[in-house]
């Protein structure tokens, strides 16, 4: 079964979106993260379908990349997601302002 390129645009758009409503409606940050987390692969899943699509290996070389920029943005936002907190007792995306200057 071949999938064509537009069907593959059209799942990373509605992956893309579904995480864009997911950051900006939820109030627990790791839902947020998690939103994030579903663009980054909405967009190597975009990357992935352009390079079959022109059969080339910079979409897909792109992605590896992407997965380690992915790899790297989980593990500082969990950090600081356990550092804060620490300090306030909450997962409340409301109440952090304790990272201001």
């Amino acid at each position: 079964m071949i999938v064509s390129y537009g069907e593959v645009l059209g799942l990373a758009v509605c992956l893309f979106f579904m995480g864009m409503i997911c950051v900006a409606t939820r109030r627990n940050l790791i839902m947020i993260l998690i939103g994030v987390e579903i663009m980054l692969n909405a967009s190597g899943i975009a990357f992935v379908g352009a390079a079959l699509r022109w059969r080339s290996l910079d979409g897909q070389a792109f992605v590896l990349f992407l997965m380690a920029v992915a790899a790297a943005e989980v593990a500082v936002g969990l950090a600081l997601i356990v550092y804060a907190h620490r300090h306030t007792g909450t997962i409340n995306g409301d109440k952090y302002n304790l990272m201001k200057g």
